[in-house]
């Protein structure tokens, strides 16, 4: 049970939610956007978040969309996870996305909830900083409506959004969607447990691409570790070596896993990975 009382809105075009989300701040209300509201149920019932008011944005109909449209891929925030997984459309993103939490959860999580998490892993993310995808945002305070971003400009650590925006869609162009790719995913115990690491890699011009979640507090693809990887002058094992110097924050050391085994687990899930990938090189 959530031990709070709140107001639930749920609007039926992004006008009608951009303008609940002002009338209520100058209510000086505190104000939640959802697109699937498993997060925000759980974190509730334990006191680790509380709103004023809840806008469910799933009565959008763009949020729901899940479609090719001309040389573009899109997905609507709300879309879930299964249905992405289903899908196939982008199938480096469905497989990622297949190894988030169990499936009747997967029935509820929506991308959008996914890339917005409090939690720190955010996998569906990896494949979409692969891509250079960009998203459709709406809202804000001024009332400036959409706008069309790259993914890279707004998402840093987490999802950097101003404030009273809400994702939209997703945009992915086509050329991206049936390029090699490896996805990999090593946890503690069973398949569906937090990562030790997670790895989502695809090849471009003959280029390995690599994003990880897991092995640090947030997840991060980094152009610094993409040069070494594709730096075939090094040895193997100095070659590694150089991907773990170059990582961006320490280690995380955890109940999951720590740091010297989760370091352990890295250096082999980049081996298998280029490993998988070299004939596309070629």
């Amino acid at each position: 049970m959530i031990p709070f009382d709140f107001e639930y809105y749920k609007p039926a075009t992004v006008a009608e939610a951009c303008e609940t989300y002002r009338t209520l701040q100058e209510q000086k209300k505190s104000v939640v956007y959802y697109s699937g509201g498993t997060e925000f149920i759980t974190l509730a019932r334990v006191n680790q978040i509380s709103a004023d008011a809840v806008i469910d944005l799933k009565g959008i109909p763009e949020v729901q969309v899940l479609e090719m449209q001309g040389d573009q891929f899109i997905v609507g925030s709300a879309v879930t996870l299964n249905q992405i997984a289903e899908s196939r459309l982008f199938p480096l993103l469905a497989q990622t996305v297949r190894g988030v939490a169990d499936h009747n959860s997967r029935n509820k999580i929506t991308i959008g909830g996914n890339l917005g998490s409090r939690l720190s892993y955010r996998e569906g993310v990896l494949p979409l900083l692969l891509a250079d995808c960009k998203v459709r945002v709406a809202g804000g305070m001024k009332g400036e409506g959409e706008r069309v971003v790259s993914l890279s400009d707004v998402f840093d650590k987490q999802l950097n959004l101003e404030q009273g925006e809400f994702l939209l869609q997703i945009l992915v162009d086509k050329e991206y969607l049936d390029l090699p790719y490896v996805h990999l995913k090593k946890t503690k115990q069973s398949k569906v447990d937090y990562p030790l690491v997670s790895v989502a890699a695809l090849v471009k011009d003959k280029e390995i691409r690599m994003a990880f979640s897991g092995i640090c507090e947030y997840p991060f693809r980094l152009g610094e570790i993409e040069e070494v990887v594709n730096n075939t002058t090094f040895a193997r094992k100095e070659q590694l070596k150089q991907v773990v110097g170059k990582l961006p924050a320490a280690i995380l050391d955890d109940l999951h896993g720590s740091a010297g085994y989760r370091e352990f687990v890295f250096r082999n899930v980049v081996q298998e990975t280029i490993d998988a990938l070299e004939w596309a090189q070629k």
